[in-house]
């Protein structure tokens, strides 16, 4: 009984491990399309016409997901939008 309620806590811990993040990108008033075109292209590896998708979701919508992945691959690209003068965080 004993092993059964060990190898549920370690499953749970390995899908906390593997648990994907986001990051998402906020709207702003500053920002013109081409600038978060540009960022996302170069922060987020996104083709010209993701980022574009992205920036008119941002736009009308006023958030958009922009990148999923591992903290540790999401961390710098973060930084570099918000480098950027971009509106973005970490979920």
């Amino acid at each position: 009984m004993g092993t059964r309620k060990q190898y549920d806590e370690q499953e749970d811990v390995a899908v906390l491990e593997d648990k994907e993040n986001v990051i998402v990108l906020f709207n702003d008033d500053v920002n013109t399309f081409d600038d978060v075109i540009d960022a996302l292209v170069y922060a987020c590896d996104h083709t010209p016409l993701q980022a574009e998708q992205c920036a008119t979701l941002v736009h009308y919508k006023g958030k958009c997901t922009v990148k999923t992945g591992s903290y540790e691959d999401l961390e710098p690209r973060c930084s570099m939008l918000l480098e950027a003068g971009l509106s973005a965080e970490i979920n």
